[in-house]
């Protein structure tokens, strides 16, 4: 495959897991996480370095479409760890106490006292692996694509 298809399919596969993420969270109604979020991140650029490359033709940049692939596998691979408590996770991404948040401020529907959005619970699975785990295994693969591209002449 040449250069400019690897990089488009690395691109379109970025595009798809970050729309993805977004029909979860505003279709389906699952509210991203802390590493959700920053799993995202990495995706935008990887979407963006995809684009600049196919106007430029500038081989460098599949390096850094990998590098961001990469990034965002990495932090799906933490995020999984945290589901699986292997280790532990971020401090903003637990619930925290609800002490000094007064009962009028509960049953008040016009206050914010919404729980945090839990890293360490697992909103939804397909075949026994999580939306991070998911994110981490296609995002290796692309990873693939990219450093495929940077390599081919």
């Amino acid at each position: 495959m040449s250069r400019p298809i690897l990089i488009l399919l690395a691109t379109l596969g970025s595009a798809a897991l970050l729309g993805g993420a977004f029909a979860f969270e505003y279709v389906g109604g699952l509210a991203p996480c802390q590493l959700c979020i920053y799993q995202r991140w990495p995706h935008a650029a990887a979407i963006v370095i995809g684009l600049v490359a196919l106007a430029t033709g500038w081989r460098g940049l599949a390096w850094l479409g990998g590098m961001a692939a990469l990034t965002t596998a990495g932090v799906g691979v933490f995020h999984v760890g945290v589901e699986q408590a292997w280790w532990e996770g971020l401090a903003t991404c637990t619930a925290g106490s609800i002490e000094g948040i007064s009962t009028a401020d509960l049953l008040d529907p016009s206050k914010d006292v919404a729980a945090v959005v839990r890293c360490d619970e697992i909103a939804w699975s397909l075949l026994g692996v999580s939306m991070a785990g998911w994110n981490a295994i296609l995002s290796l693969a692309l990873a693939g694509l990219w450093l495929k591209a940077a390599r081919t002449l």
